[in-house]
């Protein structure tokens, strides 16, 4: 250490200067101190620079003359302000709100606080707040700062349909307990490769598509051509164009990852299985078909369709209802309760009847005498093959354009009424052509089973649809 160094320790440096020279320092340093309060927004002593804690010191004569107690205590003085100034203690721990546990300095320790941990995150904010819970922060927010708002000069919170209510009201009605978990397979399961990496618990992808685009720039350098070298130009229009593919990939990247959340591909099974609803209205099958355009739409367009589709197919099953109820009679809604009654009473005593006479114990071979029954030891006594229920073909596409025959028909031999008609089609058309159709003619066409093609084929000739051949 030099002897210049331990004078300016040992001596102040104001005692050393000329008044000339102790105005201009005194000029630089109030520059330095109004440079400092710009660049800091926590308050600091004038006098040795450090940082203010409250208490601290305030000068009451001078403008924004802040000292910290102990500068205070040794009587420092700066500039115009001299140390037989009137002052005021600046403290924070005093109740800023009536009939409050909390001061001054806890408000303004909760609101940074608050800023830092984010709102709702009240376990860490309680752990930040010496002395008080994260339950005790939480209900003295709500309470002073959102319900009453005691203090004043808060922003008063309009009230909205999302504050009256609870939540903002939709156009669609569920309840949110009734919601699924959203997915969380393992990666690289065939599960996850359904969801095409989508996380739906972060709303992320796991792994990007494109997923190693970063390393076309990964070793890129900024400066790796100077202005001198002669490749200069060349180097910065093959940089350029280095980074415009990554973004190209990064734009690709996006637009995937768009159409895989906006068209319904993230729970590809869920979609399916969400067609179950539309069994009855718009049947199972005609869903399937309309999926392909889950790709020209976002989902809700697409909600709309199906629900527009779905509200129609109701309508119709209730037009077709009430075509039944007239078919039987039926011309008040009041005898309708009677009617479902009586057809559901009968509708058990067909079905108990059927399971009766199939149990062989009731059966009226068994009432035979002996001899008679002996008569008849080589007749075999298996049962025979049940037949198939009918098929339910309601509802099923091509059922609106059955005649009430029609519909018998397919309900027995078991036909959907789409293929029906188009079986119809065909043989009316192949008939055409010679005037007549043979059976065999028939089972060559259609390529069913005979049993299929003999109900057809018989029906078609009684209704005169197509001809037999003439003998």
């Amino acid at each position: 250490m030099t002897e210049e160094d331990a004078a300016d320790l040992q001596f102040p440096k104001d005692c050393l200067l000329s008044p000339r020279n102790r105005f201009e320092h005194d000029i630089e340093l109030e520059v330095s101190v109004l440079k400092d309060e710009i660049l800091t927004s926590d308050p600091t002593c004038h006098v040795c620079r450090s940082t203010l804690v409250e208490p601290y010191i305030r000068c009451a004569i001078c403008n924004d003359v802040e000292i910290c107690l102990s500068c205070f205590a040794k009587g420092s003085e700066i500039n115009k302000h001299k140390n037989d100034h009137d002052y005021m203690i600046i403290k924070n721990e005093f109740p800023l709100i009536d009939g409050s546990s909390w001061s001054a300095k806890q408000e303004l320790e909760l609101m940074n606080v608050l800023q830092q941990c984010g709102f709702g995150n009240w376990i860490d904010v309680g752990r930040r707040i010496q002395g008080k819970s994260g339950e005790e922060c939480k209900m003295h927010y709500l309470q002073h700062y959102i319900d009453k708002q005691t203090l004043s000069g808060l922003p008063r919170i309009k009230d909205t349909k999302a504050s009256l209510f609870a939540c903002e009201p939709i156009p669609y009605l569920y309840k949110l307990e009734g919601l699924e978990e959203p997915p969380r397979f393992a990666t690289n399961t065939i599960n996850a490769k359904l969801l095409a990496g989508y996380n739906a618990a972060r709303s992320d992808f796991e792994v990007n598509f494109d997923n190693h685009a970063e390393l076309l720039i990964a070793n890129l350098e900024y400066d790796e051509f100077q202005p001198d070298d002669d490749t200069y130009a060349l180097g910065q229009v093959l940089q350029v164009a280095i980074v415009q593919a990554y973004n190209n990939r990064l734009k690709e990247r996006a637009r995937r990852q768009r159409i895989v959340r906006d068209h319904g591909l993230i729970i590809f099974r869920k979609t399916i299985s969400w067609t179950q609803r539309y069994e009855n209205t718009i049947t199972r099958l005609f869903v399937k078909r309309l999926l392909i355009f889950m790709q020209l739409v976002d989902g809700l367009e697409f909600d709309f369709l199906m629900e527009g589709l779905h509200h129609a197919g109701e309508l119709k099953n209730r037009i077709n209802r009430l075509l039944e109820f007239r078919g039987n009679g039926l011309k008040h809604f009041h005898s309708v309760s009677m009617f479902q009654k009586l057809s559901k009473i009968r509708q058990d005593n067909e079905r108990e009847r059927k399971q009766y006479m199939s149990n062989p114990e009731y059966s009226w071979k068994s009432l035979l005498p002996n001899s008679f029954a002996g008569c008849n030891n080589s007749i075999p006594t298996t049962m025979q093959r049940r037949s198939a229920p009918p098929l339910m073909i309601k509802g099923l596409p091509g059922y609106e354009k059955l005649s009430a025959d029609e519909r018998e028909l397919c309900s027995v031999a078991r036909v959907v009424p789409a293929s029906y008609l188009d079986f119809k089609q065909l043989l009316i058309t192949e008939n055409k052509k010679n005037g007549y159709l043979r059976l065999a003619q028939a089972r060559i066409l259609l390529k069913i089973d005979v049993n299929k093609t003999r109900k057809i084929y018989d029906f078609l000739i009684e209704n005169g649809y197509i001809n037999k051949p003439t003998q």
